[in-house]
């Protein structure tokens, strides 16, 4: 699948990284995403809600099924979450800007996930229009 079928096809988006901050990329690019219609689920370990939305401290404590993780976390920690993404049973692992890892996202893609590696959500929303 290409970015923009992943972002046609599913909605319910778990943020890994997101911050309560409103100048950090994560803060931005989740709340436009919302906007457009999107199910933003913020996954940060210091903070109880973010957005409004109730925030998780890991993929599995999220109670509800879970379609795109996106990553908004330095490289050395994709290993982990995409672990965390294949037990979860997420249809795709989406890697922001400059976030890449080529053993992670094979990983993913062997256990069946899409994965979008160094792209912006947002821009690829942008291009649905």
């Amino acid at each position: 699948m290409t970015p923009v079928e992943i972002l046609r096809t599913w909605k319910t988006i778990a943020v890994v990284g997101l911050s309560p901050k409103k100048l950090r990329p994560s803060h931005s690019v989740s709340e436009y995403m919302m906007h457009h219609g999107y199910r933003i689920i913020p996954v940060n370990p210091g903070h109880s809600e973010i957005l409004g939305q109730k925030c998780y401290a890991r993929l599995e404590d999220i109670p509800e099924p879970v379609e795109i993780v996106n990553v908004f976390r330095q490289n050395d920690y994709v290993p982990e979450i995409v672990e965390s993404a294949i037990r979860i049973g997420a249809k795709a692992v989406w890697l922001q800007e400059g976030v890449e890892h080529h053993d992670a996202a094979a990983r993913a893609r062997s256990a069946g996930l899409e994965v979008v590696m160094d792209r912006c959500v947002l821009k690829e929303h942008q291009k649905l229009r």
